[in-house]
């Protein structure tokens, strides 16, 4: 028998939002895991206190913040839209279903200027923290990676430009070890950061003012600069169409907690970033044992920074950039106690200089390789010259590359697809950070953070609502085994 249902648009009902709330829905458990009067604590200092109309709650933004990065909302705009008709948002920024929400103005002028770079650090840390605090935390294996999030900006409109190129971190540590192999080899040492010793030139009528521009501009690189986000970075790898975006430097634990983040332009590489994050997840953590890397970390610098702080680097074979239709690199055996190099032929390179780039050369005599006849698949040099090339901290290279072998790092290489690779699917596929509709450096690293942030607490809750719930389930199950074993002692009366 059909039956149409009545339409009953009009009606009028009243309803309990906390009944129609379901018991074990995620913002739910979100509510009951961790205590949001802790915001007022950190955004205090950014009202007036008697002084200025009454604000909209800052726990009430916080939430409509994170109720986006929980849902992969894409914009604030879009989010209020979904807020104003979801009961369960409504029931979790405790408004009722009649009252009017926060403008969708004021959510994004409180998201630029409340929400600031150090406030979006403490509720991040604040988060961990609670993690930590419920003994969800294990970091002495950390994961490093990076994934790029593309940028808000139009790839035709472009500029190149020259920009100084970027001194790196450890370069006075690099020019110490230099000139110090350089003096044990017999060579004169570097000195203000020049290049090695040039022979005499002829004299050159350009005047002063002139050679130093020169000079200046030698030292700038060109890049491609945004006109729409110059702070974002030119970005193409592989098979990935070119485009510009940022790219967010993570660190996560074996539970897949995101420990810290470094944002940076699409175009810095993961090594340059790496000592930002590891400084900053060093000094929050500093039982960390294991740093687990992939390749692009696998870099003398790096590795020396880690086995020297007494820590290990677990990464993976890192596939030498030789020409293809050369001999392989590992047919040039280095003599450690000769400090030399034989080719496959079974001559000698010997040593020439230290580059100012840290490594050592190895040269051979002309004369014999004029008339060897594995020639051209050795060298193309018209002077018929071998070089090879050792940096001054390969030894360390070496060292994580023995350790790749052990057992227990290669079991948790294999955890990389479960954690930091994990993290950033989720966070793509699942929380919208595929691509940012933000602009500038500074308010994309507080998306990221508070993208982060989300996740964790999530997590968080998650693990939490579960651990509560298995631990009544077990206290009813003692209760009922006890009482049985009890009723088995005692006699039975017929």
């Amino acid at each position: 028998m059909l039956e149409r249902e009545k339409l009953r648009r009009d009606a009028v009902e009243f309803v309990n939002t906390d009944e129609m709330m379901p018991q074990d829905h995620l913002l739910r458990k979100i509510d009951a895991a961790v205590d949001f009067d802790h915001l007022y604590d950190f955004v205090g200092s950014l009202y007036c206190e008697d002084n200025g109309r009454p604000s909209v709650d800052p726990v009430v933004l916080f939430k409509i913040v994170l109720i986006q990065h929980l849902y992969g909302i894409p914009s604030l705009r879009r989010t209020m839209q979904e807020i104003n008709l979801n009961i369960a948002y409504r029931w979790f920024l405790g408004y009722t279903l009649n009252e009017e929400l926060p403008h969708f103005s004021t959510v994004s002028y409180n998201f630029k200027h409340r929400f600031t770079e150090e406030t979006v650090e403490q509720v991040f840390s604040w988060i961990l923290e609670e993690a930590n605090g419920a003994g969800y935390l294990e970091p002495e294996a950390v994961f490093v990676d990076g994934t790029h999030i593309k940028a808000n900006a139009n790839i035709n409109k472009k500029i190149r430009t020259a920009v100084p190129q970027a001194a790196k971190r450890y370069a006075s540590e690099l020019m110490e070890e230099i000139n110090s192999d350089r003096e044990a080899h017999g060579k004169k040492p570097f000195e203000n950061g020049d290049d090695s010793p040039k022979p005499k030139k002829k004299r050159d009528n350009t005047s002063k003012k002139k050679l130093a521009r020169r000079k200046k501009e030698a030292k700038k690189r060109q890049i491609t600069v945004s006109k729409t986000d110059p702070e974002s970075g030119l970005f193409q790898k592989g098979e990935h169409k070119k485009c510009f975006a940022y790219e967010a430097h993570t660190a996560c634990d074996k539970h897949n907690f995101i420990l810290d983040v470094e944002v940076t332009p699409g175009n810095v590489h993961d090594s340059v970033a790496f000592d930002e994050v590891y400084d900053h997840v060093t000094e929050k953590f500093p039982e960390i044992e294991t740093v687990v890397a992939d390749a692009a970390y696998k870099t003398p610098h790096i590795c020396k920074r880690v086995f020297d702080d007494g820590r290990v680097l677990s990464t993976a074979y890192k596939r030498p950039m030789t020409k293809a239709g050369n001999l392989e690199w590992w047919k040039y055996v280095y003599d450690e106690y000769y400090d030399c190099v034989i080719c496959p032929e079974y001559q000698v390179l010997h040593y020439a200089t230290t580059n100012r780039e840290g490594y050592r050369e190895y040269k051979s005599r002309s004369y014999i390789c004029e008339k060897c006849p594995s020639r051209s698949q050795c060298t193309d040099s018209k002077n018929c010259t071998k070089t090879v090339t050792r940096h001054v901290w390969q030894n360390y290279v070496e060292l994580a590359e023995d350790i790749r072998h052990t057992p227990k790092y290669k079991e948790l290489y294999r955890k990389r697809k479960e954690t930091i690779e994990r993290v950033f699917a989720d966070a793509k596929v699942k929380y919208g950070m595929r691509y940012t509709l933000y602009r500038g450096l500074t308010q994309v690293t507080n998306w990221v953070k508070l993208k982060f942030a989300a996740m964790n607490l999530k997590k968080l809750a998650m693990w939490k609502w579960r651990d509560r719930h298995s631990s009544g389930f077990m206290l009813i199950f003692h209760f009922l085994f006890s009482l049985h074993a009890n009723c088995k002692k005692s006699p039975s009366f017929a």
